[in-house]
């Protein structure tokens, strides 16, 4: 049985990242079904802002390389509908959004 979950306090957040991302193996063969055209993504959770989690990407705190490397912006138009929730729940709905945008075709890398 789950313990109960963290105050509401994490924030799902999804960043466009530019299409180069595609010269990775790694990001690439987490792919199969991207579609060519369709956006490349990266789905994270943080108790930060989205946009103080972003700013740590890009100066390399605690980032994902992909991030680092490619990030290009946040697409609030993918997130802002998540409302802020405990640690466990955006952590499952960072990997459920990260799934469903994989099924649409997208290129997408998450962590969890």
């Amino acid at each position: 049985m789950l313990e109960p979950d963290s105050a509401p306090t994490c924030r799902v957040y999804i960043v466009e990242l530019d299409p180069a991302v595609l010269s990775e193996r790694k990001f690439v063969n987490a792919n199969p079904r991207y579609v060519p055209g369709k956006l490349c993504l990266y789905v994270g959770s943080t108790a930060l802002t989205p946009a103080e989690r972003f700013a740590n990407h890009r100066r390399g705190h605690k980032a994902n390389r992909f991030v680092t490397r490619y990030g290009i912006r946040l697409r609030p138009d993918f997130y802002r509908h998540y409302p802020p929730m405990g640690r466990l729940e955006a952590e499952l709905t960072e990997r459920e959004a990260a799934l469903e945008l994989r099924a649409e075709g997208f290129g997408v890398w998450f962590n969890v």
